[in-house]
């Protein structure tokens, strides 16, 4: 029988495959980034503590933990294509759960179904991708999640800013009342996830029209129709070389058992190597820092000169280059090969962590030591603090120069709960009368922020959490670990420090962010794929949450610049292995890959 049409060309069907891959990512972004918009509208509305919100915005991490961990063994059993229509069928089924619960825990349980479609989907979605592009196109399909995933944290932010919008036209009316505000502000955080539901319906019906996975279909002995799977995205002839590939490997494996040798286990280096490649490959990503710059580009960008809006716009404008270099990187990743790409991604991290950590290192070092003379405005009854570097007796007691621009770090904690401020004096804003934030008030962890939440507990009780408990604040007296002033930075010194962070995010971007998810999906051997994905993705969401934990305390102590320093020697570690241990994998097919960890000459 004459092959089809599409079987003869599959160009239409790998574009559709990278539509499918894109959505997946859009609603992956959109996952995660949604809450930030809906959260101030929910707070304001539901009555909700301080303890019910956070566990509001960590029940998607429960679910996406809990589902990744399992992700592989239901793609095993399943097949890749049902799990990732289940993914998407929870997506949806959340949303009307979410917007239309009038209870705590069905507004919880709408959350875990979206960290759950998460978690499945970060799997799911580049394990099958892997196993259906060509080769050719394979690194272009991963790209496209990476890319529609950065758009759809793009796109969750421009929802949010659109119906705070809405809600601050109401609130300016002075005819508006108070029960008018309160529902455009109820209708707001639900509005919000609504729209949120439509690349999840796009992704649910689109998923019905891919095929099955060929690897998992060859490895049930379904030959006929993993060649059929094959045929659509590499043609006729492709399909039959690869299903070849894919016998051979199956007759050289039936051998050796006939042969008398055991069973191979998984300690043979064909496993052990990439999966250990890709555990680490994961973990250095994390560990570049990537999650705590994209969380706390504002507060850096403060500390290094630039104030007010312009360290808001300098935020917007990571946003804007990790969009449009991850389109660079769809580019190059099928052209200029994945080892390429994730050096020049790496290198440019270090120098950008290098440069930063430098001018830090800067401006912290000559920051005078004011702690003891801070102390006097420590409460000791009430276990407080408070300080105001605008009132010029403060100025006196502290030897600031009130003629130029200053800043003044405040480090501090309540048992192991640790935070840090930074003040800001400028004379000229001072004498126009713009408000600037030169005082704080420090007041020891209410009852709400002294529960933990569920998902703490959870994550405590398998000692998966390395936050600090924050019940052990109870009682703890405040501790003023360190007040430190300088002046002020020039704004040349925060461009300087802006574009530092411009290259590490172009660098992430164009390398590490595409990429991470090809060595994950490419470099695991068939049959631990599946399973070797979700125990990596777990370790890198565990490298990533430590990271958060560590990262205000180690702040607060040693600065900026030793973050820095850290992240910097970890990135080096990244350069090294991209450089000198992982191997090319461009164009070539899973089974040559496998091959190559085998020993073995393609």
């Amino acid at each position: 029988m004459a092959p089809s049409s599409q079987e003869k060309n599959p160009r239409f069907y790998n574009s559709y495959l990278l539509l499918i891959a894109g959505l997946g990512g859009l609603l992956y972004g959109i996952d995660v980034g949604i809450i930030a918009g809906a959260l101030p509208f929910l707070e304001a509305t539901s009555g909700y503590t301080v303890s019910q919100l956070s566990t509001v915005v960590a029940a998607v991490l429960l679910g996406s933990v809990l589902s990744s961990l399992f992700a592989g063994l239901l793609a095993d059993i399943f097949g890749r294509k049902i799990i990732m229509l289940l993914s998407a069928l929870l997506f949806v089924l959340s949303i009307p759960i979410i917007c239309l619960s009038g209870s705590f825990e069905a507004l919880i349980a709408g959350r875990l179904l979206q960290g759950i479609s998460g978690g499945l989907i970060g799997v799911v979605v580049p394990l099958y991708l892997a196993e259906c592009l060509d080769a050719k196109s394979r690194g272009k399909g991963t790209g496209m999640f990476q890319f529609l995933l950065t758009v759809g944290l793009v796109a969750a932010a421009f929802i949010g800013l659109f119906y705070a919008s809405k809600v601050e036209g109401v609130e300016s009316l002075a005819t508006s009342t108070r029960s008018e505000i309160f529902a455009v502000k109820d209708s707001a955080w639900r509005s919000i996830f609504w729209v949120s539901i439509v690349p999840g319906v796009l992704f649910l019906l689109g998923g019905f029209f891919v095929a099955e996975s060929p690897r998992w279909l060859f490895a049930r002995g379904k030959k006929a129709a993993a060649l059929k799977a094959l045929a659509k995205s590499n043609g006729e002839t492709g399909a039959r070389t690869i299903l070849s590939e894919m016998e051979a490997m199956e007759k050289d494996a039936t051998e050796q058992t006939n042969a008398g040798k055991v069973k191979e286990g998984l300690l043979k280096r064909k496993y052990v190597i990439p999966f250990i490649l890709a555990i680490l490959i994961l973990a250095c990503n994390q560990a570049t820092g990537i999650n705590s710059v994209l969380a706390y580009a504002v507060n850096i960008f403060n500390q290094g000169g630039l104030s007010g809006h312009f360290g808001n716009q300098g935020d917007v404008v990571l946003k804007v280059v990790n969009c449009l270099m991850t389109i660079v990187a769809v580019i190059l990743v099928d052209k200029k090969g994945r080892k390429f790409l994730l050096k020049m991604g790496t290198g440019a991290i270090m120098v950008a962590l290098l440069c930063a950590g430098l001018l830090f290192r800067g401006i912290e070092g000559s920051r005078v030591d004011i702690t003891e003379k801070a102390g006097a405005y420590k409460s000791v009854v009430a276990e407080e603090f408070g300080i105001d570097i605008s009132n010029p007796n403060v100025q006196k007691a502290l030897g600031i120069d009130a003629s130029q621009p200053a800043q003044v770090f405040v480090a501090y904690s309540y048992g192991p709960i640790s935070n840090n401020r930074l003040l800001l004096w400028d004379p000229d804003k001072a004498h126009k009368g713009i408000a600037q934030n030169t005082a704080i008030s420090i007041h020891p962890p209410s009852e709400d922020d002294m529960k933990e939440s569920v998902i703490g507990s959870f994550f405590r009780s398998i000692h998966l959490n390395p936050f600090a408990n924050p019940a052990e604040a109870k009682g703890a007296p405040l501790k003023i670990e360190k007040v430190s002033y300088g002046l002020q930075p020039g704004k040349t010194t925060g461009w300087l420090v802006a574009a530092c962070f411009v290259i590490f995010i172009a660098g992430f971007a164009s390398g590490p962010g595409v990429c991470v998810w090809l060595a994950l999906s490419e470099l695991m051997p068939t049959r631990i794929r599946s399973m070797g994905m979700s125990i990596a993705l777990l370790i890198n969401q565990a490298v990533s949450t430590t990271i958060a934990a560590v990262f205000l305390p180690t702040v607060g102590k040693y600065g900026y610049s030793t973050m820095f320093f850290f992240w910097m020697g970890c990135t080096v570690v990244y350069f090294i292995t991209a450089a000198c241990f992982l191997p090319e994998t461009k164009g070539k097919t899973l089974e040559e890959i496998e091959e190559h960890f085998e020993g073995k000459q393609s």
